[in-house]
């Protein structure tokens, strides 16, 4: 039996857009593949880095530039960081960009580092601490986490420990370390609020962070300005009842001014402790990642469910407004795609779909 054909869609902002160019539509869009396919994206703002059969490639504004001898990337709108056999390192944004143009990374890197023989972890994850894509490029880890997966947000890091434990550290002010404060934490700390509840996958947003645990629960915290938490915003709550007043936009399930006003209580701002979120049809979930304000899940099923901010069409609902709720992409199932995963770039989702 051959195996299932697979590909890689995306909606939001595209690097063309970033480029002033203009963009491939309301999506999703294909990413080109090739007989060879894609089988992992890094995406940044302006560009993209994927893997293929053939190696990792950066694309941006339609064009495509071979990155040969390097097996992972951690990309930035300052840096990127590539991982090769050896070791890994890292050259500014123009650099790398007009490096891969001309074949090859011939410039001088920003920052290296060489790696043991055996198998590394996974970026941003390195022997003894952790990459990140701008100076001072690498943080050493405490001997006591143990960690197996590590994710950036803007300010902040996770990592999941190897029993399953989330740990976080850095900037605190919306709440997106899960320790209860909105104060930074120097060095990783549990996050006491999941302990005894093992995670087998977490995600770090601009300020916001997701974590699944092995039975398929997810649990979400941080800033919830945009809607990204799921839970009742204000700020679109207000957008709603602005259009409301001009005539722009439904009045389905849109309160009043009156209504917002003595209804304050019930919107969440900052969720400073993770939330057990519960999805429509208590759906368990098997993937999550997060952009700057939006989230992103792939149920057990192969259906993605979306929410947050929504200007660039990031949401795949094709329009460009925010959401407070989880919503099912209807395209994909319409389409008979099962989803297998899904990568957030800031304002961009890519969803790696099984085609029919």
């Amino acid at each position: 039996m051959a195996a299932p054909a697979r590909a890689w869609l995306a909606f939001g902002f595209s690097p063309e857009e970033a480029a002033g160019e203009p963009g491939p539509g309301p999506g999703p869009w294909r990413l080109e593949a090739g007989p060879e396919g894609i089988s992992r994206v890094w995406p940044a703002w302006s560009y993209v880095v994927v893997e293929t059969g053939a190696g990792l490639e950066l694309r941006s504004a339609g064009q495509r530039r071979p990155l040969p001898g390097w097996a992972e990337a951690l990309p930035s709108e300052t840096h990127l960081v590539l991982r090769g056999p050896a070791g890994t390192r890292a050259w500014r944004r123009e650099a790398a960009l007009s490096g891969a143009l001309s074949g090859a990374l011939r410039d001088e890197p920003a920052w290296s580092r060489d790696l043991p023989a055996e198998p590394p972890p996974p970026l941003p994850l390195l022997p003894g601490g952790f990459a990140t894509p701008r100076p001072p490029f690498f943080t050493a880890l405490p001997a006591a986490v143990r960690a197996r997966r590590l994710v950036l947000g803007a300010e902040h890091a996770l990592a999941l420990g190897a029993a399953g434990e989330v740990f976080a550290w850095g900037g605190g002010r919306h709440g997106q370390l899960g320790h209860g404060l909105l104060e930074p934490e120097l060095q990783p700390r549990l996050v006491e609020a999941l302990a005894g509840v093992p995670m087998q996958a977490v995600a770090a947003g601009g300020w916001h962070s997701a974590s699944i645990s092995e039975a398929g629960d997810l649990y979400v915290w941080g800033w919830n300005e945009s809607g990204q938490l799921a839970l009742p915003s204000k700020a679109l709550a207000e957008e709603r009842a602005q259009d409301e007043d001009t005539g722009t936009g439904s009045t389905k399930l849109t309160p009043c001014r009156e209504q917002l006003a003595a209804e304050d209580a019930a919107f969440i701002s900052i969720q400073a402790f993770p939330a057990l979120l519960d999805l429509p049809q208590d759906l368990e979930v098997s993937a999550v990642s997060c952009g700057s304000r939006h989230t992103a899940v792939v149920t057990r099923g192969g259906e993605l469910y979306t929410w947050g901010w929504g200007k660039y069409g990031q949401l795949g609902h094709g329009n460009n407004v925010s959401s407070d709720q989880a919503r099912r992409v209807e395209h994909l199932v319409a389409e008979g795609l099962r989803v297998e995963d899904v990568v957030c770039g800031p304002w961009t989702t890519y969803v790696r779909v099984q085609e029919p």
